[in-house]
C-alpha cells in the first residue's frame, strides 16, 4: 500500500506552497519547540511518561504532545515531538539528563578508536519508534496541516558526542577539529549518512517537510563553517528523497547564528533556510533572491513583552519580507518554557490576521 493511500489528502497546504516559493493566501506560521514546556498539557503528558526520552519513545505519548499546540493555535504546520540526539543515543552512547544540566552521554567520543566502534545509525533498526511517531501523528492530522521531521546537523550532534554534553565554548570539539581534522571528518561523515537514512526513513513513514537544526555551526569560523558544518548538510541534502505522496518534499536548512553564510546555504539546494532575529529579513530576501524561501524570525524574548509589542514586532518583520511567497513564520530559534501561551496566541494570531495584505494577487 503507498502513503498516498494510507493518509488523508491535505487540507491546508501553504506551509509546503511557501517553502517553495508558491502563491498563499497569507504567510504560513509555526514555532519551534511549539510542543513544550510552555503548555501545561505538555507537562501533563511528561509526568505521564516518567522523563523526556520516555515520553519521545512512547509513540501514543510523543503523538499527543505534536497534536496538543494545534489544539491552541491556528498553526500551519505540525513537527514531530522528538529530540535532536536520537541519533547518539542509538550510536550507544548512553544518552540522560540531569535536571538543570541539559543532556550528557555517559560514553563521548574522544578517540580514533571510540570513532571507528561507531556504526551509521540503521533508522528501521535502531530508531523505528520515531518512525513508529511519525506514521501515528500523521495519520491524526487527518490532513489538517502538514507534518515536519527533522535531525540534528552532523556538526552539531558531534559538538555533543565529543563534548560530552552541553558546552558554552565547545573547547573539545574544536581541539578535535583543529589538531585532528580527519578524524573530525570520519565522525561528521559518519553522522551524515546516519541523518541522511533518518530523514529518508520519516519521509518513508509520512513527514511532509524536513528540516535541520544545526544548533552549533554559528560557534565556527568562516572557513570551519562551510569545511565542518555546511559540507556534511550539503551531503545530507543530496541523498535526500524528495518526493513523497506525489509531491515536493521541502527541506529547511537552519544554522543558528549563520547570517553571514546565507549565501552559501542558498547554494545546498535547500529549499529554505531557517534565520534567527539576528539577520535583517529584507537584507536576508536581498541576498539569496529567488533561490530559496526564508523562515524566521522573531527574538522568542518578544514573547516575554505585552501584546502590543509582540503585535508590533510580528508586523515590522512581516513588513520587513514584504510582498510576495517565500517567507513562513517562526521564532529565530525555539520557544522557552517560561512563556505564557497568552503570548503565543498574540503572536499565532497577528500573523494570520496581519499577514493577508502581502498575498494579494
Amino acid at each position: 500500500m503507498t502513503r498516498a493511500t494510507e493518509f488523508s489528502p491535505l487540507k491546508n497546504d501553504r506551509f509546503l506552497r511557501a517553502l517553495l516559493r508558491q502563491p498563499v493566501d497569507r504567510t504560513p506560521v509555526w514555532m519551534m519547540r511549539q510542543a513544550g514546556r510552555y503548555l501545561p498539557e505538555y507537562r501533563a503528558s511528561r509526568a505521564q511518561a516518567g522523563d523526556f526520552m520516555s515520553l519521545c519513545k512512547n509513540t501514543e505519548l510523543a503523538c499527543e504532545v505534536t497534536l496538543q499546540p494545534l489544539r491552541r493555535y491556528p498553526l500551519d504546520a505540525a513537527i514531530l515531538f522528538s529530540d535532536i540526539l536520537t541519533i547518539p543515543d542509538a550510536m550507544g552512547l548512553g544518552l540522560y539528563f540531569e535536571t538543570g544540566e541539559g543532556p550528557k552521554f555517559h560514553k563521548p567520543v574522544r578517540t580514533e578508536q571510540a570513532i571507528d566502534a561507531l556504526e551509521v545509525v540503521d533508522t528501521a533498526r535502531d530508531l523505528s519508534y520515531v518512525t513508529d511517531a511519525v506514521t501515528m501523528i500523521r495519520r491524526e492530522l487527518n490532513g489538517a496541516v502538514p507534518l515536519i521531521g527533522f535531525s540534528g546537523s552532523p556538526w552539531t550532534l558531534a559538538t555533543y558526542m565529543v563534548e560530552g554534553g552541553s558546552s558554552r565554548d565547545f573547547a573539545r570539539a574544536k581541539n578535535m577539529l583543529y589538531t585532528q581534522p580527519e578524524l573530525m571528518h570520519q565522525l561528521l561523515a559518519k553522522l551524515a549518512a546516519s541523518v541522511t537514512n533518518y530523514l529518508n526513513a520519516q519521509i518513508e513513514a509520512g513527514a511532509q517537510a524536513v528540516q535541520i537544526f544545526d544548533t552549533w555551526g554559528g560557534a565556527l569560523s568562516h572557513v570551519a563553517y562551510r569545511d565542518f558544518s555546511l559540507r556534511y548538510m550539503n551531503d545530507i541534502v543530496a541523498g535526500l528523497n524528495r518526493h513523497a505522496d506525489g509531491r515536493e518534499v521541502p527541506v529547511i536548512l537552519f544554522t543558528k547564528g549563520g547570517g553571514q553564510w546565507l549565501p552559501a546555504m542558498a547554494a545546498s539546494g535547500a529549499s529554505a533556510l531557517g534565520v534567527d532575529w539576528t539577520v535583517d529579513l529584507a537584507s536576508a530576501r536581498a541576498l539569496v533572491g529567488e533561490q530559496v524561501a526564508l523562515q524566521g524570525n522573531m527574538d522568542p524574548s518578544l514573547l516575554r513583552a505585552d501584546d502590543a509589542t509582540i503585535v508590533a514586532e510580528v508586523r515590522r518583520i512581516l513588513d520587513s519580507y514584504g510582498s510576495g511567497s517565500g517567507h513562513v513564520f517562526n521564532l529565530g530559534h525555539g520557544i522557552t518554557p517560561d512563556i505564557d501561551p497568552a503570548r503565543v496566541a498574540t503572536f499565532i494570531n497577528e500573523v494570520v490576521d496581519y499577514s493577508p495584505r502581502f498575498h494579494l494577487s
